[in-house]
């Protein structure tokens, strides 16, 4: 994969504002997502507008092209659409996680 993305990686993708469905909720649109979206925003977006929206990888589809971001629901992408914003660095551990013999 050119872009040497992963499962747990955290990126960002464009979205275009379409409207205000209450106060704090807005529906915008994803590119390469056929299904509308809704995000909880207090600002004064106006529709039109464009705003970044960040997401964990959980899914790589590489024969596709596609991955999966969990954005509240978990919305499928074109892997083109996505930058990289932090990359997943598992956690240090002083034990092993396998058990150790003990005599």
């Amino acid at each position: 994969m050119a872009r040497a993305i992963g499962i747990g990686d955290v990126v960002a993708i464009t979205a275009t504002v379409r409207r205000r469905v209450t106060e704090d909720v807005v529906s915008v649109s994803l590119p390469s997502y056929n299904f509308p979206h809704s995000i909880r925003d207090s600002s004064k977006v106006k529709r039109g507008q464009q705003i970044e929206l960040t997401g964990e990888i959980t899914r790589i589809d590489e024969e596709a092209g596609k991955v999966t971001l969990a954005m509240g629901p978990l919305v499928t992408v074109v892997i083109d659409k996505v930058r990289l914003v932090e990359k997943y660095r598992p956690p240090k551990r002083k034990k092993p996680l396998r058990d150790m013999v003990v005599d």
